[in-house]
């Protein structure tokens, strides 16, 4: 049951992760408003595909982990 939790919770974290950056919800960050510098980099092209990157990587492992512990491998 454990395991199923882990593979569920890293797939939804990397695909909030993958699609957040692209939505309007990542502009209309009010918690950034004190600093528009780092506004203005976390709003930058390079920034965006870091996160969706490190989202992609979220989605990968969940699905090794899918395939390891309940498809057929065994892992300790």
């Amino acid at each position: 049951m454990a395991a199923l939790l882990s593979i569920v919770s890293s797939l939804l974290v990397g695909l909030v992760l993958v699609v957040a950056p692209w939505t309007s919800v990542w502009e209309a960050n009010w918690l950034l408003q004190p600093w528009p510098g780092l506004r203005g980099l976390l709003g930058s092209g390079f920034a965006r595909g870091a996160v969706t990157g490190l989202g992609l990587v979220n989605v990968a492992l969940a699905a090794v982990d899918l395939h390891a512990r309940l498809l057929g491998g065994r892992r300790g």
